[in-house]
């Protein structure tokens, strides 16, 4: 077996690496089926491993064994001193239920975000919970949702992945109306809440009470929440006091936009995945043009497709014709005015009529619109938007995003027209 992991590992380690920590791993099938116990040299070696590759290691061979294996960590001199009991550690297993794609080890982060991913490492791996709930704030496409499902992963190896809830505000509003008990009684087995686009919950009235009594039962019972949020919890003007309180007093982290070195190491590793050969110019022009990660996604997959189908290699006249029509659709930031044009466009209203007072039935259903895609795409608080759309009252842009919200729930049409509108946006 330590054969072919080795040729595995050859894909994303140097020969040096596997030299220095591979090669002393002793790696033997346990008695129990679907166990592999990994034994270390001696306690020194453990501890540096442990603090160094084994997140790496433990990625790798989870895609090598597939998921359902157990891992169990030893030492040849069965050294139970403090030092080697805490390298080595408890056994984890090789599922990633979040997805293989995303774990900590493969967060690309520089000084930036450094903090930010360091306190999630500590607090996804510590056997107590010491910051509740641990909130993530940044952006879109800053790598909330990476780092949110990364730790539910990293807790998963030690805990059941059943007794962790990933999900978004929304799910709990069904869950709420569904009449099959509160949700403290429904997450009444679980350690551990993991909510992504918190900043929903601003929304939702209907759910308000019933998270408070959750939240209550998991911070008071010492079971982790993990959230969310494109926006900041002080910006949250619709979220109850009690609520906000709480959850302001948890560690808030901010994530800052990747910036062009953290892009660079993301394309150089998506090649090096699909062994995809570009040129490090080629690589450096990806990461200056273009921002938004997704999009950065779509293009070097467009490429790999490129060099399959054809079964050649990429030369720069290729790469220039497939970025050139790449950038008929370029990963532009959404902003209020974008958003006010797309709305203005498809209503036929000049754009100032959004921000007017006139109360014409097209023109209202437009402004209700443009004020529900800038609160669901942007997170604008509903005082920002009353400001934007004319200096209207806050209770203004709530009525707008509560009719929405309800004429969605009635009209699969209004709800087929967000979405359509939300693509045009982004």
């Amino acid at each position: 077996m330590k054969d072919s992991l080795r040729q595995h590992l050859r894909q994303s380690c140097t020969d040096e690496e596997l030299k220095r920590w591979f090669d002393p791993l002793v790696i033997t099938p346990c008695d129990e089926e679907r166990c592999f116990t990994i034994r270390f040299p001696h306690r020194f070696f453990a501890e540096w491993f442990s603090t160094t590759v084994r997140d790496k290691f433990e990625e790798q061979l989870s895609l090598f064994l597939g998921p359902g294996y157990t891992l169990r960590y030893a030492d040849n001199n069965h050294d139970r001193t403090a030092a080697g009991a805490a390298a080595i550690g408890a056994s984890t297993r090789t599922d990633f239920p979040f997805g293989h794609a995303f774990t900590l080890e493969n967060y690309i982060a520089n000084q930036k975000n450094h903090f930010p991913l360091a306190t999630a490492r500590q607090v996804a791996k510590a056997r107590e919970t010491q910051y509740n709930p641990f909130v993530i704030c940044g952006p879109s496409g800053s790598g909330k949702t990476h780092l949110l499902k990364a730790m539910a992963n990293e807790m998963s190896k030690t805990v059941d992945s059943n007794a962790i809830f990933y999900g978004t505000p929304d799910d709990l509003r069904v869950m709420v109306g569904s009449n099959s008990g509160t949700l403290k009684e429904r997450f009444n087995d679980h350690v551990c809440l993991v909510l992504d686009d918190f900043h929903r919950v601003q929304d939702l009235p209907g759910v308000h009470e019933a998270l408070l009594e959750l939240f209550d039962d998991f911070h008071d019972s010492g079971r982790q929440m993990l959230f969310a949020s494109t926006q900041g919890v002080a910006g949250m003007d619709n979220l109850p006091t009690s609520l906000k309180s709480r959850v302001e007093g948890g560690l808030v982290i901010t994530l800052k936009q990747h910036d062009l070195d953290v892009r660079t190491r993301y394309v150089k590793r998506l090649c090096q995945s699909k062994r995809l050969k570009l040129t490090k110019t080629q690589m450096l022009t990806l990461a200056q043009r273009f921002e938004d990660f997704r999009f950065l996604q779509g293009i070097l997959l467009k490429l790999f497709a490129f060099k399959e189908l054809v079964h050649k290699e990429i030369q720069d006249k290729d790469f220039q014709s497939i970025l050139q029509y790449a950038e008929e659709t370029p990963a532009s930031r959404v902003d209020p005015d974008k958003i006010m044009h797309v709305v203005a466009d498809h209503f036929q209203v000049p754009v100032h009529e959004l921000a007017g007072h006139k109360r014409s039935q097209n023109i209202v259903f437009a402004r209700q619109m443009g004020i529900y895609l800038c609160r669901s795409l942007l997170g604008l608080s509903y005082p920002a938007l009353g400001r934007l759309f004319g200096g209207k009252d806050h209770s203004t842009a709530m009525y707008a995003v509560k009719k929405i919200d309800e004429r969605m729930a009635d009209d699969p049409a209004v709800k087929h027209l967000v979405t359509q509108l939300k693509k045009k946006c982004s």
